[in-house]
C-alpha cells in the first residue's frame, strides 16, 4: 500500500507507531493511545504501524473487527505532504472557467481527463505564450472580443508535459533532480496514476515534518526509517532507555510495567474515560501477550490491576468478547500465536525480533512462543538458516532466537555467529546446539541484560 495513500493533507495528523517487526503489545498501544489523544486532547491522531502484523495479531483484529492500523515504514516527507488539492476543469471546458479557478488559486487551474488522469496545467504564463502564438500565426483571430477568447477549450492553453510523482515519494529522493528543473509546478497521483492535487517547486524546499509519537520503544534501530526527519512529540514506553534524540524537548514516559498497553490503561482511567470494548479488548491483548498472561517475571502489580481494569471495559454484553475471562482470552490469545513448525523459519526470527547495538556489536534477539518447546527439534537447522539469513540481511554481527514455552515456562536459545563471551550464558547445553533457560520467559528483563553484561566485559 502507498505510504499515505488513504489521508488527505492535514497539518495537525499525528501518527502514534509502536516498533518495527511489530508485535501484539505494540499495535495495540499505538491503537490505544491515538484513541485516548484524539478523546482526551483533541488532536488528529492516527494510529499507525511499522511493518506487517504476526498471526496472534491479526487474530485479534479480526476477532475484535477492528481496522489494521495504516502502514508507515518511513518517516521522510512524502509529495502528499505539501501537495494541494485545487479545483480542476476538463479539457474541453472554456478558458472562462480556468480563469475563475486561476483567480482562486494563486494563478494555477489542473486540466483534468474525464477519467481523473492530468492533462496540463494553465497558469498565468501558459496563457501569455498561448495568446502569443495565437496572435502571430493565425491573423484571423486578432479581432476576437476577449469574450469570444474565453470560450477556446482549456487544453489549448494548458502546459501538457508536466512531470507526475505519486503522493508516496520521497522528497528527498528526488529533490535534487527538481531543482535542475525549469518546471514550477508538478502533478501528485495516486497509484493509479490519477490526480491528487499539484504542488510547486518551492513547497518541496522545506516540507513540513511528519508528527511522530512513538510507543512501545525509544531505541532508534527499533523505530522506523528516517525518524530523524520527523517531529517527535512523546516517547511512551516500558523498555530500557535508548539513544534516541530529539529537535526539543518532548514528554518522556518510561515506565516499570509488563506492557505498554498497562500505560495506556492507566492515563485513560486517569483522564476520567473508559474505552470502547474493542480498544479496551485490543489493550488487553496487549498486555496478556507481553506478560503471558499475567506470568511472565516483568509482571508488576499494575499490570494486574490493569487486566482487571481492561476487562470490566471489554466483558460487557454485545461486545466481541462477551462471556470471556481474562484466562481464557488470554490463552485464545497465546494459541494463536503459537505452532512454529507450520510457520516459515524467516517469518518466525522476524516477526518479533529487535536489534540492539552495544560494546561495538550490533545484533538481533528474537522470540517466539509456542505450546510446546521440543516442537522444533527436527526445525532447529531452518531456524538456524532463517538467523543467517537475518545477519547478512542487516549487517549484524551475531542474531539469536528465544522460543518461549508459555506454559512450561521456559526457552530454548539459538544463536548463530555468537561471540565467545556468550559461552558463559548461565544455560544447560543441549545435544542440537540449543540452550535450555529454564524459567526464563522474558527477553527484556531476563535474556539481555545478562547477554549485555557478558558483552561488556
Amino acid at each position: 500500500m502507498p505510504m499515505f495513500g488513504n489521508f488527505q493533507k492535514t497539518s495537525d495528523r499525528i501518527f502514534v507507531i509502536g516498533h518495527i517487526n511489530p508485535d501484539t503489545d505494540t499495535v495495540a498501544s499505538a491503537v490505544g493511545y491515538a484513541w485516548l489523544l484524539s478523546e482526551r486532547d483533541g488532536l488528529n491522531a492516527i494510529p499507525a504501524r511499522a511493518g506487517a502484523l504476526n498471526r496472534q495479531t491479526s487474530f485479534v483484529f479480526q476477532l475484535l473487527r477492528l481496522e489494521v492500523p495504516v502502514l508507515l515504514t518511513d518517516a521522510s516527507p512524502r509529495f502528499e505532504s505539501v501537495m494541494r488539492r485545487l479545483d480542476v476543469v476538463t479539457p474541453e471546458k472554456s478558458l472562462n472557467e480556468a480563469w475563475s479557478i486561476l483567480t482562486r488559486t494563486g494563478g494555477i487551474a489542473p486540466v483534468v481527463n474525464s477519467d481523473g488522469t492530468p492533462y496540463g496545467i494553465i497558469t498565468g504564463s501558459s496563457i501569455f505564450d498561448f495568446l502569443r502564438d495565437l496572435m502571430g500565426p493565425h491573423p484571423r483571430y486578432k479581432d476576437m472580443t476577449l469574450e469570444q477568447l474565453l470560450d477556446i477549450p482549456c487544453r489549448e492553453a494548458a502546459t501538457t508535459d508536466i512531470p507526475k510523482f505519486p503522493a508516496g515519494t520521497r522528497i528527498k529522493d528526488v529533490i535534487n533532480r527538481l531543482l535542475r528543473m525549469e518546471q514550477n509546478e508538478y502533478w501528485v497521483v495516486d497509484e493509479n496514476g490519477r490526480y491528487l492535487g499539484v504542488v510547486r517547486q518551492r513547497d518541496l524546499l522545506n516540507p513540513p515534518r511528519i508528527k511522530v509519537v512513538l510507543v512501545d520503544h525509544n531505541e532508534p534501530q527499533q523505530a522506523i526509517a528516517s525518524l530523524e526527519e520527523a517531529e517527535l512529540l512523546e516517547i511512551l514506553d516500558h523498555h530500557r532507555l535508548g539513544n534516541q534524540s530529539t529537535h526539543s524537548p518532548i514528554k518522556f514516559t518510561v515506565d516499570i510495567v509488563g506492557s505498554t498497553s498497562t500505560l495506556v490503561s492507566e492515563q485513560i482511567e486517569d483522564a476520567g474515560l473508559s474505552a470502547p470494548p474493542s480498544i479496551a479488548g485490543l489493550l488487553l491483548a496487549g498486555l496478556l501477550s507481553d506478560t503471558l498472561i499475567l506470568s511472565s517475571p516483568t509482571t508488576t502489580d499494575r499490570d494486574h490491576r490493569a487486566a482487571e481494569r481492561l476487562a470490566r471495559w471489554a466483558f460487557v454484553p454485545g461486545s466481541p468478547l462477551e462471556g470471556e475471562d481474562i484466562r481464557s482470552y488470554g490463552e485464545k490469545i497465546i494459541k494463536a500465536g503459537a505452532g512454529l513448525s507450520t510457520q516459515d523459519p524467516d517469518e518466525v526470527v522476524r516477526t518479533d525480533m529487535k536489534i540492539y547495538e552495544a560494546a561495538g556489536y550490533k545484533f538481533a534477539i528474537a522470540q517466539a512462543e509456542t505450546s510446546d518447546i521440543y516442537e522444533i527439534g527436527d526445525y532447529i537447522d531452518k531456524l538456524k538458516q532463517a538467523l543467517q539469513n537475518l545477519i547478512n540481511q542487516n549487517g549484524l554481527d551475531f542474531a539469536g532466537l528465544m522460543v518461549t514455552d508459555v506454559v512450561m515456562g521456559s526457552s530454548r536459545l539459538i544463536f548463530v555467529n555468537a561471540p565467545s563471551a556468550l559461552e558463559e550464558l548461565p544455560y544447560r547445553p543441549l545435544p542440537d546446539g540449543t540452550l535450555f533457560a529454564e524459567g526464563v520467559v522474558s527477553r527484556k528483563k531476563q535474556l539481555l541484560p545478562i547477554v549485555l553484561s557478558l558483552l561488556e566485559v
